[in-house]
């Protein structure tokens, strides 16, 4: 997977959730917890995955995804832990937020990290 497909895809899929997840009543949205900040920290992601997905080169689709990959990551782990980030996440996250977020950073540092600049 490019860089540039994790950013396209991932932003898609970040907004979509994001977005989504501010018009869901309750806690729970397709089994992943939603507050209001996570929602627009996703939306404000997927809108920065989506602009270097679609319009940025490959090493700026790259930057980004690693640059997301860290941050997800660091939530995935520190979500096992400190489940309502420090007072952020009223709702606090699951077990399955974490694993999504650890997926999904993952993805992301694996994609950023597969970029070779044209020499």
């Amino acid at each position: 997977m490019s860089a540039k497909t994790y950013a396209m895809w991932g932003g898609i899929i970040l907004l979509v959730l994001g977005v989504l997840g501010l018009f869901v009543q309750g806690d729970k949205f397709v089994g992943l917890n939603s507050d209001p900040v996570e929602d627009i920290i996703h939306v404000v992601a997927g809108l920065i995955l989506v602009y270097f997905g679609f319009r940025g080169t490959d090493a700026q689709a790259a930057t980004w995804a690693m640059v997301f990959g860290v941050v997800f990551l660091v939530v995935g782990v520190v979500g096992f832990f400190i489940p309502k980030l420090f007072g952020l996440l009223p709702t606090g996250l699951g077990a399955i937020d974490n694993i999504v977020h650890l997926i999904y950073g993952a993805v992301g540092l694996w994609a950023g990290r597969a970029y070779k600049p044209a020499m």
